[in-house]
Parts: structure tokens; sequence; C-alpha cells
């Protein structure tokens, strides 16, 4: 079955390598994500066909590989196509834990053969069980990492930050045996100290992402694809593979510098992100429910405030992706443009639960790309605007971030809702956001609160903007 030499392998990994870069390019606009992804999936492919087929390779327990790819793709597709958008931000997480613990396990079992090989008297080569080393750590912190990540997105545990007594000294301790450990498998190739640094790893990336609570998450997310990307790219040196060097370095980098990208909207540091509950300062969800008075309107009388404006801006947030509204959002804005009336979204950064969350949500409702304005270029808009439509959003409009020095969100650049003519949200309750504080801007007079679910709420305005 072996047949592509050396010489059509590399050229072959190459269109691969430029396929991934150019699936980076794509992914970076809406309106080509697409096809971006497509790119992507086929410079995978291609990498996927060539390692089997390279006369160089001499694949063992192909059978095996066949299976482990036959059922991998048969929990795969289902996931993939019945996965609810709520739940995206999820998969991404295990994704990235996949990746990282793929790698993880592919270099323990190189230090097992450079292990077997320095018993037989063979010479050591430090360069390769350097990668080894850092492999393994950093695979299996990104695999723990996004493991916690997932079950906190899937609220199969608390999503405030957990942070055990003595969290910052175990932290440091931790680190520090890691690397230890990783200069261990260095110098010595030795299998055992591979397997304790696993463990290690393990515990060190689920103390990482713990104290990690409330709208943090989403650069959390980036930051573990980072990693994953590094790991691939570390995997790509011990395996002399350059193809899954490109792409682990390819992942890396755009994966680092989303995640300052991200950190830099929150108006905060990587570090504050990761370590800021261990000194107070982390976003940590609430369930204190507001008692004080609001100006609660109905259905028609939203209806009344769209119909008769003539620029009205959407900021979508996770309550839109929890009710699925995002059909019926689109629904709405399409008979307001019937109307004459100009109607945008306004995207916030971090709003939703991982980067791009709102993108892709209001992408497979077809709403145009060219009506998503990021923040930088919505916010000018709204002292001409007439009405808001804030639906399932909070804390990337809460004023706190600009007002109160305290909060936790303070120093975040926000949507400045407030400048419009008036605001309209949609909520299923008082509770707070994410970042679990009070949003002054509920009881400001030119405030008005629609409760409910989101779709069933728009649905009825729909009908009520129908009926002028």
């Amino acid at each position: 079955m072996s047949f592509l030499s050396s010489t059509w392998v590399e050229v072959l990994y190459l269109v691969a390598a430029s396929c991934f870069i150019l699936a980076l390019k794509g992914l970076s606009s809406p309106r080509t994500a697409r096809r971006g992804n497509l790119i992507g999936a086929v410079g995978a492919l291609l990498a996927l066909l060539v390692t089997f087929f390279a006369r160089d390779n001499q694949l063992d327990h192909v059978p095996w590989i066949l299976l482990a790819i036959a059922v991998g793709t048969a929990l795969a597709v289902p996931a993939a196509r019945t996965v609810q958008m709520t739940q995206m931000p999820q998969l991404v997480a295990l994704f990235n834990g996949v990746g990282g613990g793929a790698a993880a396990i592919v270099a323990l079992m190189e230090l097992n053969l450079v292990s077997q090989s320095l018993d037989a008297g063979g010479s050591k080569d430090l360069g390769n069980q350097a990668a080894i080393g850092f492999t393994i750590l950093v695979g299996a912190v990104s695999f723990a990492g996004s493991c916690v990540t997932f079950a906190k997105l899937q609220e199969l545990m608390t999503t405030r930050p957990v942070v055990v007594p003595g969290a910052g000294p175990l932290l440091v301790v931790g680190l520090v045996a890691g690397v230890g450990l990783g200069v261990d498998v260095f110098a010595t190739g030795s299998l055992v100290w591979g397997l304790l640094l696993l463990v290690v790893a393990l515990l060190l990336g689920a103390m990482i992402v713990l104290p990690v609570g409330g709208a943090d998450v989403p650069i959390v997310i980036s930051l573990l694809n980072a990693f994953t990307g590094l790991t691939v790219a570390a995997g790509g040196f011990v395996l002399h593979n350059t193809l899954l060097l490109v792409a682990g370095t390819l992942v890396g980098a755009s994966g680092t510098i989303l995640t300052r990208l991200m950190a830099a909207a929150m108006g905060r540091s990587v570090v504050g992100v990761m370590f800021g509950a261990l000194r107070g300062g982390s976003t940590a969800g609430s369930t204190a429910i507001s008692d004080r008075p609001v100006k609660s309107v109905g259905p028609e009388d939203v209806a009344i405030l769209l119909g008769y404006a003539r620029k009205v801006i959407v900021v979508p947030g996770y309550g839109l992706a929890v009710a699925q509204a995002q059909h019926t959002i689109r629904e709405l804005a399409d008979v307001l443009e019937g109307k004459g009336i100009e109607v945008l979204y306004g995207i916030h950064p971090v709003a939703g639960r991982m980067p791009g969350h709102m993108n892709v949500l209001l992408a497979e409702a077809n709403v145009p790309y060219e009506a998503l304005k990021e923040m930088d270029e919505i916010n000018p808009e709204f002292k001409t605007t007439d009405v808001v439509l804030v639906v399932g959003a909070n804390d990337v409009v809460n004023p706190a971030a600009k007002t109160s020095p305290g909060a936790p969100i303070y120093g975040m650049p926000i949507l400045d809702v407030a400048e419009a003519a008036q605001v309209i949200f949609l909520k299923r309750s008082m509770r707070p956001g994410f970042a679990g504080i009070e949003n002054e801007l509920l009881y400001d007079p030119r405030t008005s609160l629609l409760f409910g679910d989101a779709k069933d709420s728009l649905t009825k305005v729909l009908g009520a903007v129908k009926a002028l």
C-alpha cells in the first residue's frame, strides 16, 4: 500500500500546511469562515492519507488504527450534527483536551522507546527528550484543564471559582514539581519520571482551571487551545514530522494571539484571568436576585418602540443561544428592514461562552455578515440609535465596567448601549450576569425589561410588529 516517495510526501505535506494557513486566514472573518473550515479539513485529510501511504512509514497494527478511526468517526459525526449552539463551547473545550491528551500519550510512547534504547546502551538525544518532557507536561495540563472547563460549562460542577485552602502554595508546588520532573525526563529519558510527570501535570491542569469562573471561561478555552497547539508542535519535533510542527505552531500562535486579544477586550491581563481568584480578583457567577423595581413592558410595547424607530441595534448574548432564538431575531430584523428601519448587530468580543460564539450563532440564522459590527465599529452608532434590543446579554453592556473600580469587570470595554434613546432588555429574571454583579442600566428611566424566554418573547414581538 505504501507507494509515495519521500519527495512526494514533502510536497503534499507542504500543500497540507498551505491549507492550514489558508484555513486560518478564512476563519478570521465570518464571511469566509465556512470556506476556511473546509480548506482546513481538506488539509487534515490530505495529511492523514499521506501518512498512511508514505513509502518511508512502516505502520504497525493497521487494523487497530482503522478501528480507532471508525470508532472516533461514529462518535464524532452524530455529536457534531446534534450539538446545540449553547453546547458548542463545551465541544470546543473537549476538542482542545483530546488534542493535548493525544499528544501526551504519543510522547509517553516515544519515551518508552527512548528508555528501552538507553537500557540497551543507546545514546541520549537531549533535544528529543526535552521535546518529550514538554509535550507530556503541557499536553496533560491542556487535557485536564479542558475537562474541568467542560464540566463548568456543562454545569456538571459550579461555574464559580473553586479555591481550596492553600491553593496558591499548592499551585506553586505543582508548577515546581512539573518543571522538575520535566527536567528529569530531559536528563534521564526515564519512563518512570515520564509517568510521574503525567500525573503531576494532570493535577496541575485541574488546579489551574478550577479557580477560574464566570466571564473568564472563554479566555481559558482560547488559552488551552494554544497549549494544545504547542504540544502538537512539540510532538512534531518528537516524531520528526514537519507537518505536525507547522500545524501545531499555527494553532499555538493563533490561540495565543486570540487569548491576548480577548483579555484586552475584558480590560484584564492573562495572568489576572488565570490566577485572579487566588487573590479575589476573578469574575465569579452569582445566584443573588435583585428585588429593586424596574420598568417592565409587554411585547406590544416593544413592538411599538421598534416599529416607529429609524435605527435599531441588536446586542446578542448567551441568553439568545440558550433560547435558540437566533432565527426569530433574524425574522424580526427582516420585518423591520422591510419597514425601512436600519438594523445592526453589536458583537462584543467575549459575548457568549467562547470566542466568536455570537458570530457563529447568527451565521447559522443567515444574518448578513455586513450587519455584524464589532465593538469598536458599533459603539459610535449608539448615539444615533433609537432602540437597542439586548437579548440575553448583561456583563458586556454593564456600566460598572466604567464606573465601579471594585467590580470584577472594571476596566473591560463594553458596548455603549446606555447612549441610545431607548434600551430594551429581554431577560428571564433579574438574576445577574455571569460576572455576578448588578447592572445599573436596568434601572435607568430609558430602560425597559421584557421578561420571559427570549424565543417566546421575540415571537410575540414579531407578531405585534407585523400587525402595526
